[in-house]
């Protein structure tokens, strides 16, 4: 692994002259800068310092070759930059925005990590963070769009609303290279405050609204009875312990209801993925065999498959999965497994589309590399990149059933900018926009169509009769 890692960093690193992987020890500065009209040529001993070093760190073509234009053409904007910049600016801001450029330039999910955005990651997965609590992702402009205020969070009883865009944080523009550093700054010590400007559809003008930061422990799994017989599972993301307690709540539901249900509402809407070995373990506690997902990429450790194992938690008992727009990653490999072994019928509209696993790279220094690695694919072998999983009842919005519903902007995978190609799903369009539907009407479709279902035993397809009426709500 540590011989991977360099090779990346590498790639990197040694394709400039200028530093070394090392000591980041710059060359000669260079005396006159080049007119602004002409190309900042860079020297025969660079370009072959830079081959020497791209042919070491495992960067070489088939045939031994380096692009050496590629190498030159960097070189050249590299002194270019460096010469010519308004602000004189070190040789380590420049390598450190290459690396990061280099990553995110990709698609939309990889990204360079410095040591506090490491930390991020690792305490978002743990389930316990200080923050305002809430899910974002970068747009274009560097703008910040909330995906969802979490639940019962600061963010949430401030105000912020799935949809809203920030735009600056204590009256600073955002201008960090990527949402993991970005996000950075919505943190702090607990009980401090956090002013952010925001826009909101509907709204002329930016609102201004302050958040205080706090612990912000994500209680990843909710539970309840819908009524006797008919329980509910709310997975709001996937973090180690997503699974166990999901278990923990199943077994209180059955003891609230005084015996075993007679089916359940998996409610995974607006969930925006997380841990996919915490996805796998959800699945696997309602499939007894089979496949759950797939792993492809170009490295061995990028190619896995996942298998259930025997035991469902429910004994057959009957399955609906709400989801909606928001439903990405980590919850569509449940979501689609589920389907797939026809353990569940899903309820909502299309999924997101995020059909690509991101692995962390640590490093020496502390930072690490998030970087897509594999795509995944759903037991049948289809993989839903940039198309998302169609559910098999479509809910329809109205003027009734959005009344009370969180606002949408209908962005998914395919929006957005350098995306991954579309994999082989279902190109039909037929799925909904990304809709979130309020949790009355969503939660009460679910339920009647939980009821028309065999019970404690696989479900079928939805008969037409019945599927009418969920459809024109």
């Amino acid at each position: 692994m540590k011989s991977v890692i360099h090779s990346l960093l590498s790639a990197c690193l040694l394709v400039a002259p200028f530093v070394h992987a090392q000591d980041a020890t710059p060359a000669k500065p260079v005396a006159t800068p080049a007119p602004a009209n002409q190309p900042v040529a860079a020297s025969p001993d660079e370009v072959a310092h830079a081959k020497a070093a791209a042919t070491k760190a495992g960067l070489a073509d088939r045939d031994g070759d380096v692009p050496l234009d590629e190498i030159q053409r960097y070189v050249s904007v590299y002194r270019a930059v460096k010469q010519a910049y308004v602000d004189k600016i070190s040789d380590r801001k420049l390598m450190q925005a290459s690396v990061r450029g280099l990553l995110t330039g990709l698609d939309p999910h990889s990204a360079y990590l410095d040591k506090e955005e490491s930390q991020q990651l690792d305490e978002d997965s743990n389930g316990a963070y200080v923050g305002i609590g809430v899910e974002v992702m970068q747009l274009p402009d560097r703008s910040l769009r909330v995906v969802s205020p979490i639940d019962d969070t600061p963010a949430a009883r401030a105000g912020i609303k799935a949809g809203d865009v920030i735009v600056a944080i204590d009256g600073k523009p955002i201008d960090a290279d990527n949402a993991d550093s970005a996000s950075i700054s919505l943190r702090g010590p607990p009980g401090s405050a956090v002013k952010l400007s925001v826009v909101r559809d509907g709204v002329d003008a930016p609102l201004t609204i302050t958040v205080k930061r706090d612990t912000i422990r994500i209680q990843s799994v909710r539970a309840r009875l819908l009524e006797p017989g008919y329980g509910y599972l709310r997975l709001s993301t996937f973090q180690i312990d997503t699974a166990t307690d999901m278990s923990i709540h199943f077994a209180d539901l059955v003891k609230l209801n005084h015996g075993p249900l007679r089916g359940v509402v998996l409610d995974l809407r607006s969930n925006p993925g997380g841990l996919l070995n915490a996805a796998v373990e959800a699945a696997d506690a309602f499939l007894d065999n089979g496949v759950i997902v797939s792993t492809k990429g170009r490295l061995s450790y990028s190619n896995a498959t996942f298998t259930a194992s025997p035991g469902d938690m429910l004994d057959g008992a009957p399955i609906v999965v709400l989801v909606d727009g928001g439903t990405a990653s980590a919850s569509e490999v449940l979501t689609g497994a589920l389907q797939d072994h026809k353990r569940a019928l899903v309820v909502g509209s299309r999924t997101f589309g995020k059909g690509s696993v991101q692995t962390v790279l640590p490093l020496d220094n502390g930072d690490s590399i998030k970087l897509t690695t594999a795509r995944y694919y759903t037991p049948s072998g289809k993989s839903i990149q940039a198309r998302g999983i169609r559910p098999d009842i479509v809910l329809k919005p109205t003027a009734a059933n959005q009344k009370n519903a969180p606002p949408s902007d209908n962005t998914r995978e395919s929006d957005l900018p350098g995306h991954l190609a579309e994999g082989d799903g279902d190109a039909n369009d037929e799925g909904g926009d990304a809709t979130v539907f309020a949790d009355d009407y969503a939660i009460g479709e679910a339920l009647k169509v939980l009821k028309t279902l065999p019970p404690a035993a696989a479900p079928v397809k939805q008969p037409a009769a019945t599927a009418a009426p969920v459809t024109t709500h």
